[in-house]
This record gives C-alpha cells, structure tokens and sequence, in this order.
C-alpha cells in the first residue's frame, strides 16, 4: 500500500508464492478496507505491542532520538565501552492484577528485564527499579512485591543496586507501577539481532504458549477453567547460556533471540520478519499450547499466537545447528517442551505464514489493537 493523502491506495507487489501461499496472500487483496490509524490521543492499543505501537516508535520516538544503536530496535542495546561488550535495556511493568497464579509484578520486573538482556546472549549483572505507588497501596502488598523481587533477582543471579520511588495521589495510579533497568556483559563473540535472521534458518521455541495472558485474562475476569493455568514467568539468562554452549566453540549459529511477550509469538515474528527482510513459514501442530490454554482462548474469542509469554523464547538457528541446540534446550528446565515450529524462507518477505492443522495455509498478521491490556 502507498500513503496518498489522509488514505491508502493499493500498490502492485511481486512475490514468488506457491499454491497455498499464494491463496493465503491473497486474503490481503480483498474487499476489506484497511483501517486508518490516525488517532490524535494516545488510545490502549498503542501499549499492545502491535501496529499501533511500531507507529507510535516509527513516527514519535525514532525520529526524535534516531541513532545506529536505537535504529536496530531489539529489545536492548548492545553498546561497546572501554572494548567491554554491554547490553542495557529498560522496560516497564503496569499489570492487573499485581498478584496472579506463578508471579506478580515484582517478579515480572526483575525477570522481564533480565530476558531482554538474555535476548542478546548477554550475562545480566545489574538492575535498577523505580517504583510509582498510589496513595492507599497497602504496605504489605508493597512489601510482598519487593520480597518476590529480592528472590527473582538471587533466581536470576542478578544484583539490584539502585532506585527510586514516587508517590501520586489516589485513584492517579493503579496500586503499584514498576520501571526497571538492567545492564550485562556479552562474554562471546556471536552477534545476535532481529535483523540477522536468515533464509534457511530454523525456528524454535521454548516451550508452551500463552500462560501468562490467559492466566492474567482469567484472575482479572473471575474465571475458572477445569485445569488451572499459571504464570510462566521466568529468567531465560541460563537457558540461553546453554543455547550458547551448544557449539565448542563461538561459531556464528544463533542468528536471533527473542521473547514473544507483547503481542505473543506471531506479533513477535512479524516484527523479525520485517526488519530482516525475510518470510517465515510456520507448522501449526509443531506449536505447543496447552489445553486449558486453548480451551480458554476458544471461549474468549482470542487466538493463544497472540497471548504474551513471560518465560519463552523464539530462537534463529541455522539448520546445520537446529537438531543439536534443540538437543541442549530439551535438558533445561525450561526448555523442556521446546520444538522447532517453522522455518525463515526467502519468499514473502516481511510476512510470516502459518501451515494450519487441516492443511491450509494462513496468514499470521500484526493485530492493530489490544487483545489482552495491562498485562505486562
């Protein structure tokens, strides 16, 4: 599509697809308009990780700070001080509610923020939390928090040295907001990035899909499902570590790493395929989901590819690699489940599509708004 005006206007795109994929491209061509986004106020979906997000970064953010470092849009800067190899990130943590089955928002943080360094192979050594309280937040809630974070923190090996804490008045917050700032060292010589994804690679996840937000879904909304579902927060900084040992010695074999939070998997994708210029192909019965997860997304109308994830992780590995570092994650505690899913093609690039269990092909877009809000 080219911008004409306040509108869109079709554009003549040449892609070599076969068959099914062709047939699945070509929903994109059908009567439906394409909605226009050109909101005036910040809305929910901006936070969903989605459309509405990469257009607040592209047309906001990005050409207020652009630099080489930031134009590379992972999850963490990889700066080089003093010759030392340094990953740093930043994020922020605003969930409903602050305690859920397997985490709450303490521990979300420190391993939140302990993932998106992991994510660049770094060893996370540092972080910093501000905190932005409510008037009327119980003190015992407050002190939970920090308990969970302390002992987030040992589970990750990692040190919280600094911080900061603000108060706003009551019904200005929401209970408890959370910023956390962390800092690694990269102890290897493999670069890994979104865009070093390439035709041929392998794709794998780390286990099963979905349990944070439908765990979040389901405590905010009173619902109860036959089998219980629960957090899969967790600190991936070891499970990458064996990832990385994988091979004796540091050869170029991971190529991307990571964690499909905002948005879950098939936003996480979309977002590698677009900046490495490459098409994905995915097999939807290699994809692991739990059954009360399914269950839960079949009831609400949400499709569990689009569910956030707090303890996954995709992984970009060459193919001559694939079978052996699946191998290395499978001996992991929380790699037990892992699998490859797809496969980075060279074919329809920046899209990313999904063989489906009845033998179809669909495509996996990026959802314009929010499916689940507030949930990390």
């Amino acid at each position: 599509m080219e911008r004409e005006g306040n509108g869109w206007k079709p554009t003549r795109v040449k892609m070599d697809l076969t068959g099914e994929e062709n047939a699945a491209v070509s929903l994109l061509s059908g009567s439906c308009p394409i909605p226009i986004f050109d909101h005036k106020q910040i809305v929910l979906g901006h936070g969903s990780g989605g459309k509405l997000t990469a257009d607040l970064i592209e047309k906001i953010f990005l050409p207020a700070f652009r630099n080489p470092t930031l134009d590379r849009l992972d999850d963490q800067a990889v700066v080089t001080i003093a010759g030392a190899r340094l990953a740093f990130t930043t994020d922020s943590f605003v969930v409903t509610p602050i305690f859920f089955p397997g985490g709450d928002i303490g521990r979300l943080a420190i391993h939140g923020t302990v993932n998106d360094l992991a994510m660049s192979g770094a060893r996370p050594l540092y972080l910093s939390a501000a905190f932005i309280l409510e008037e009327g937040l119980a003190v015992d809630d407050l002190r939970r928090v920090v308990q969970s974070m302390r002992a987030a923190a040992a589970e990750a090996g990692v040190q919280l040295v600094t911080g900061d804490t603000k108060v706003v008045n009551r019904g200005k917050g929401d209970q408890i907001f959370i910023t956390t700032t962390g800092i690694g060292v990269i102890e290897h010589d493999i670069s890994i990035s979104a865009d070093r994804a390439r035709p041929g690679d392998k794709i794998i996840l780390s286990g099963y899909i979905g349990d944070h937000g439908m765990t979040i879904m389901s405590q905010r909304e009173g619902l109860e499902f036959e089998s219980s579902i629960e957090s899969d927060c967790a600190p991936l900084n070891g499970l990458v570590t064996a990832m990385l040992a994988t091979a004796s010695s540091a050869n170029d074999f991971i190529h991307t790493l990571r964690d499909p939070t905002r948005g879950g998997v098939a936003t996480t994708l979309n977002e590698i395929a677009k900046h490495a210029n490459v098409g994905m192909v995915l097999d939807e019965r290699a994809i692991p989901v739990r059954e009360s997860v399914k269950g839960a997304c079949e009831v609400l109308g949400l499709d569990p590819l689009y569910v956030a994830n707090e303890g996954k992780l995709l992984a970009m590995v060459v193919p001559e690699m694939a079978d052996a570092v699946l191998e290395q994650m499978r001996r992991h505690r929380l790699g037990q489940d892992a699998a490859i899913i797809g496969e980075v093609v060279e074919a329809h690039r920046g899209m990313v599509l999904m063989k489906t269990e009845i033998g179809g092909t669909r495509v996996l877009d990026v959802m314009f708004g929010e499916q689940l809000p507030r949930i990390c």
